[in-house]
């Protein structure tokens, strides 16, 4: 069995609220949970199935048949949640009294920029959480650029926001991006680094001279590679703004979709940009915490 399972502990009376498995062979998920929770019969764990309990890579999973392969992350929460919450434009995938991960749409703003009126996950999530109390209210923590899709938190506290602020790069331990970029890097995977700055007409400018902006670290790796395009997997070091675009611009593979830092593709109608896996450490709790979204399918079929 591997040894970087996390299984159920107790750590004085705070039970886990869940529990990390990774798959080290080709096996059905009813047989894996059997052998991997012996604490639990058969119908405990029909039970954590049906009521979307288990997720695998990051997606709820309730077939008992359903086929595992080495390398996946099955993951049991062990408190039973509500439906995930879908709105138009954002889902809610994780919520608890402090903060709240949504996994944004491409075209959907984070925030309102200027005076504009237009829908954003900010004011979306205004409302969701006044409805559950007139007082309630959300905190921005981060961003994502309009056209990019995937992983967002938000604070429900000024207090949290605080924390996971002034704490951003102690508290998340993983931030993974997906991006689809005209050609193929001639290395499958590299570092860059660069300094950025922002100029007055908003476009972000990269440079090898630390007088000329904020540093910024990126580690790309390719995961699959076709005539015109190729899919990486992009984790970041510093989170600075348009910092991933800028950096395959840098590199001379601009994200598909992207004309503002020199692309001249748009294969899919989108930006090729998606914020994959969130991981990080629970601001007030310490519980370490890790989103994963699904591929956008526009993504995966150009392959």
């Amino acid at each position: 069995m591997n040894n970087d399972t996390r299984s159920p502990k107790h750590h004085g009376n705070k039970q886990k609220t869940r529990a990390s498995l990774v798959v080290t062979e080709n096996i059905e998920l009813m047989k894996f949970l059997i052998v991997r929770l012996p604490q639990k019969n058969r119908n405990n764990i029909k039970s954590l199935l049906t009521n979307k309990q288990v997720f695998v890579d990051g997606k709820p999973v309730k077939q008992f048949n359903h086929p595992l392969v080495p390398g996946q992350e099955v993951e049991i929460r062990w408190n039973r949640v509500p439906e995930e919450k879908k709105y138009r434009g954002i889902n809610i995938i994780y919520e608890d009294h402090d903060i709240v991960v949504i996994d944004k749409h491409a075209g959907m703003l984070s925030i309102a920029i200027d005076n504009q009126k237009a829908q954003t996950a900010y004011n979306m999530l205004s409302t969701h959480v006044k409805s559950q109390g007139s007082g309630n209210k959300i905190f921005v923590v981060h961003r994502l650029d309009r056209e990019t899709s995937g992983l967002m938190m938000f604070a429900k506290s000024e207090n949290v926001q605080h924390i996971l602020q002034s704490n951003w790069n102690d508290i998340i331990s993983e931030r993974t991006y997906i991006a689809i970029v005209e050609g193929t890097p001639e290395k499958p995977e590299g570092n860059i680094t660069s300094y950025l700055r922002e100029s007055k007409a908003l476009i972000v400018y990269s440079s090898q001279r630390p007088q000329d902006g904020h540093k910024a670290v990126t580690h790309y790796q390719v995961m699959k590679s076709g005539r015109d395009y190729s899919m990486l997997k992009v984790n970041l070091d510093t989170g600075r703004k348009n910092q991933v675009r800028v950096h395959m611009q840098d590199i001379g593979h601009p994200v598909i979709g992207d004309k503002k830092y020199g692309s001249k593709t748009n294969p899919i109608g989108r930006l090729g940009l998606h914020a994959w896996v969130l991981a990080f450490r629970h601001p007030v709790n310490n519980e370490p915490l890790r989103f994963k979204t699904q591929i956008p399918g526009k993504f995966r079929r150009l392959f």
